[in-house]
């Protein structure tokens, strides 16, 4: 499927869809027989809403590859080693940077423009991260000297963040540790950053008393004396990036499109405004599966949408002989 990058309205987004949907039916093993075990005939698909949403669980028991590509090359969820931890082939590393590259501009500005600094412990602690992948190929497309990691050496990060007070600066940082690092310093005087951006990336994961996005939000522009929280929302298991500017709403690249599902009833969709479970469409995951039902609740306002949280004890409907 060539140019999709390039959708230009919905009737692509939905041709192209459908031509993804196809694809991959005919040459992911387990995406096609997790939409046979639904008894779904394809033929019969012919709008969005009709495409079988993978369980993103699913990626913790299978290998979910396109049968003509092989590769070395995977991303691996966040968690402790006893947890069975989802897992992400990547056939093509390309698909992967234009993806990152792409949506930056679009919602943020050119990656050359900028400082990188990244507070991501839990993740720099890790192999097979795509959170550092993306990351890591952002500095390296801004290649500024000072673009550098951090991981619980707050002082130098105080300390450089005032020195470049008057450059571009992009921090990304897991919620946790923007929080920790704001506690480390409440005793001294932050500057007012007219440059700097905020990019958190989530991940409270128990690590933080739990607190809503918007709280999370306010405590960070207090903190960091800049309005410029952003938000960016991804997973494992996608090759493309949602971010948010500010009051967590999200909103997506041209090739990527959120729907959210009945909590019940995973084959009936939520009404703007109402609140559900977060389906993904990545049109840029070509080799892997491109309808990916997650955990995370939201809604869609205003043709933009909003992360409420997850679905706790959630039981997965639809795939249970496939799962184990």
């Amino acid at each position: 499927m060539k140019n999709r990058f390039n959708i230009v309205d919905e009737d692509e987004f939905l041709e192209k869809s459908l031509q993804t949907f196809h694809y991959q039916y005919d040459n992911i093993e387990i995406y096609r027989k997790f939409v046979d075990y639904l008894k779904i005939n394809p033929t019969e698909v012919k709008e969005l809403s009709k495409i079988p949403f993978l369980p993103i669980e699913m990626f913790k028991n299978h290998v979910i590859l396109d049968k003509n590509v092989s590769t070395d090359l995977f991303f691996q969820s966040s968690g402790t080693t006893q947890m069975n931890l989802s897992k992400h082939f990547i056939a093509d590393e390309n698909l992967y940077q234009n993806s990152i590259y792409k949506s930056f501009e679009k919602f943020i500005g050119k990656p050359e423009e900028f400082i990188f600094l990244g507070l991501l412990p839990s993740y720099l602690e890790k192999q097979h991260s795509s959170l550092i992948y993306m990351v890591d190929y952002l500095m390296k497309k801004s290649g500024k000297p000072e673009n550098g990691y951090f991981l619980y050496n707050h002082e130098d990060l105080f300390h450089l963040l005032h020195r470049l007070r008057d450059q571009k600066v992009i921090l990304f940082g897991v919620s946790f540790a923007l929080l920790d690092f704001l506690d480390s310093v409440v005793d001294k005087e932050m500057d007012i950053f007219e440059n700097l951006i905020i990019i958190e990336t989530g991940g409270m994961k128990g690590r933080k008393e739990e607190m809503t996005k918007d709280e999370l939000l306010k405590i960070l522009q207090n903190g960091f004396r800049t309005h410029r929280i952003y938000s960016e929302y991804s997973m494992t298991e996608l090759l493309s990036q949602a971010y948010s500017l500010g009051n967590n709403q999200y909103d997506c690249p041209a090739w990527m499109k959120v729907l959210i599902r009945n909590v019940e009833d995973p084959f009936t969709y939520e009404k703007e405004g109402k609140t559900g479970a977060i389906n993904i469409i990545d049109l840029a995951n070509i080799h892997s599966c491109s309808f990916i039902a997650t955990q995370d609740l939201g809604k869609i306002e205003n043709n933009k949408f909003q992360v409420l949280g997850r679905i706790d004890h959630s039981d997965i409907r639809g795939c249970s002989l496939l799962v184990s």
